[in-house]
Order: C-alpha cells, then sequence, then structure tokens
C-alpha cells in the first residue's frame, strides 16, 4: 500500500531521553502526543475521503530512515502514512448495525 500510495506522510517526533527508557509517565508524553497526531491524520485523511495505509518501522528502518532525509539526531519516526485517493474497484464494506442494548452485560460475559 505504501508503494502504491500517492503521497508518504513521516511523522517524527523529537525524543527524550525516557521515551525509550521511561522512569514515570510524564517521559512517555511524546511518544503518546504522535500517536495522538497519527490518529487524527487518518480521521483528518477519512472525512476528507482519502485512504490511508500505516507501516511501523523494524529494527534499524526508523533510524535509517531518519537519516535518509536529513531529520535530526533525536527525532524518532513511528510510523509511515500513506495517503492517496483509495481505487476504484475496491469493494464497498457495509456496517454492521447493532443495538447497544444488546451488547451491554451486567454481571455476566
Amino acid at each position: 500500500m505504501l508503494f502504491n500510495a500517492s503521497h508518504i506522510i513521516m511523522p517524527f517526533f523529537k525524543s527524550n531521553s525516557g521515551v525509550m527508557n521511561p522512569s514515570s509517565v510524564s517521559s512517555l508524553n511524546p511518544i503518546s502526543s504522535i500517536w495522538c497526531v497519527i490518529e487524527n491524520i487518518f480521521l483528518a485523511a477519512t472525512a476528507e475521503g482519502l485512504a490511508c495505509s500505516m507501516r511501523i518501522p523494524v529494527g534499524e528502518e526508523g533510524l535509517n530512515a531518519a537519516k535518509a532525509v536529513g531529520a535530526p539526531e533525536n527525532y524518532l519516526l513511528p510510523c509511515y502514512i500513506g495517503l492517496g485517493y483509495p481505487a476504484d474497484d475496491i469493494p464497498e464494506i457495509e456496517q454492521v448495525k447493532y443495538c447497544a442494548k444488546d451488547k451491554i452485560h451486567f454481571g455476566k460475559w
């Protein structure tokens, strides 16, 4: 999907020393914030009729991509986002409708 995407978004965030070795919940703020940004990109793109795909880099891939685009050393790449218009020939998926009362269970599974 990324290969065929019209655009690729690389959402970098400035990392602090605590992101990979957190000493407190607050040291995770940069990574939690970037994932909120990524979610908002997906929501906004979908609202505009665009399609998105995501790939999370593994191993040294994120660091290599950061070097390739000249990102500062203390910036990390959590994912790649493919963005474009969906193909015309994809099947439309019907939303399953249900009543919330049928899904809520009290005192049982």
